[in-house]
């Protein structure tokens, strides 16, 4: 028996392949624009108070909001 004999190839392929489902236009305009209602402005300033980490109690959970030396904020859990 050669080794093309002994390998099986399905016959159908595509039912194992999900169907191409495009993905949603995301709506890329200002939040002043887009009708959503629109939160309170906090400065990060005011958040950190001059350090550069912060830590903050939220549903039970703590996070460490950080500011990085390239100017951005993290926040992880």
């Amino acid at each position: 028996m050669s080794l093309r004999q002994s390998i099986a190839v399905p016959s159908v392929v595509s039912s194992a392949v999900a169907p191409f489902t495009p993905r949603p236009q995301l709506d890329r305009r200002p939040l002043e624009s887009s009708g959503l209602p629109r939160g309170a402005l906090l400065d990060s300033d005011a958040l950190l108070r001059g350090t550069r980490e912060v830590l903050i109690r939220h549903g039970g959970e703590v996070y460490r909001l950080r500011h990085t030396r390239n100017d951005k904020l993290i926040l992880t859990k």
